[in-house]
């Protein structure tokens, strides 16, 4: 569209992963797999966390959002992956990119909240577990949670209302298989400094407050679990540790390195992008709850459960 001497822009071009018609349909058969497999992970904890009441505490109440979460994140990204793995015209409209800017940012900042608050969960069970019911009780637990949302969707709104500030007169290819931030501002023809001041203050600020919290908790879980006596005591938050540890690494460091570095449209910050959008999702369900006994058993037992008939 031009407008007077000025062209403007009216949609972007997804280059995506691959131009290779067959690489593009085996990639088309993995995500398509690897997003039917966070579904149901996801969609399961959430159902088992629901029905059984041995997991009605508030670390399963952090889970059960987290996953919930998961499985919107993944669903802002994979399916429109698909699509344009099999369509001739990768082309999305102003519209439906910056929604998917504004929801990734949105999923992107809850989940490093709740990843936090989980991380000081744990940190008051181990720590200080007579204390426990009293500081992790349900008013504390449900603050906490519609925190990280409101703290996620403010991050999206924010960045996203400035990034539409911008104007964009061509080109329109964007080096990504998704709508991001980074790629989409380096199209901009106008001055992005306020957009890049903003996404660089909310990744410090958010991201290093609540990654200082994380690791402040796992330490101090650790250093608890050394003076333990029981050397399966000690066994067993170690392995939990480590695992979570391994999640929270994938998660902040590619996020926090795709978006705190300019954008070029390598195949290292697609790597990137797929980690915290399609593998952390996929991890999550696999590390923090279907490897653990409660949720075993509770899976367990309403698989065991017999359907109720109702005339």
């Amino acid at each position: 569209m031009e407008i007077g001497n000025i062209t403007t822009v009216t949609e972007f071009v997804l280059l995506g992963l691959s131009n290779n018609p067959q690489i593009q349909v085996a990639l088309f058969v993995l995500f398509l797999i690897i997003y039917l497999l966070i579904l149901t992970e996801n969609l399961v904890m959430m159902l088992v966390i629901r029905v059984d009441s041995h997991l009605h505490t508030p670390m399963y109440f952090f889970l059960s959002h987290l996953s919930f979460l998961d499985a919107f994140y993944s669903s802002i990204i994979v399916p429109k992956l698909l699509e344009n793995l099999l369509s001739k015209w990768k082309t999305i409209s102003f519209p439906e990119c910056f929604t998917q800017i504004s929801l990734v940012l949105f999923s992107g900042a809850t989940e490093a909240c709740l990843l936090s608050v989980m991380a000081y969960d744990r940190f008051q069970a181990v720590c200080h577990p007579l204390l426990y019911i009293v500081a992790m009780n349900k008013k504390v637990c449900t603050g906490l949670v519609k925190a990280s949302w409101a703290i996620g969707i403010g991050t999206g709104l924010v960045n996203t209302l400035l990034l539409a500030q911008q104007h964009f007169c061509g080109p329109n290819l964007i080096r990504s298989f998704v709508c991001e931030l980074p790629p989409v501002l380096l199209l901009a023809c106008s001055d992005s400094h306020i957009s890049i001041a903003s996404i660089l203050t909310t990744v410090v600020v958010l991201g290093l407050s609540t990654l200082v919290l994380l690791l402040g908790s796992y330490t101090r879980i650790i250093m608890t679990a050394l003076r333990i006596s029981s050397a399966m005591g000690r066994n067993k938050i170690f392995s939990t540790c480590s695992s979570h540890v391994l999640v929270v690494t994938i998660f902040y460091g590619s996020g926090m390195f795709r978006y705190m570095t300019p954008a070029s449209g390598s195949v290292l910050e697609q790597v990137l992008s797929m980690q915290y959008s399609v593998v952390t999702p996929l991890l999550n369900p696999l590390i923090y709850s279907l490897k653990n006994k409660e949720v075993k058993a509770a899976l367990r037992r309403m698989l065991a459960r017999k359907p109720r008939l109702i005339f």
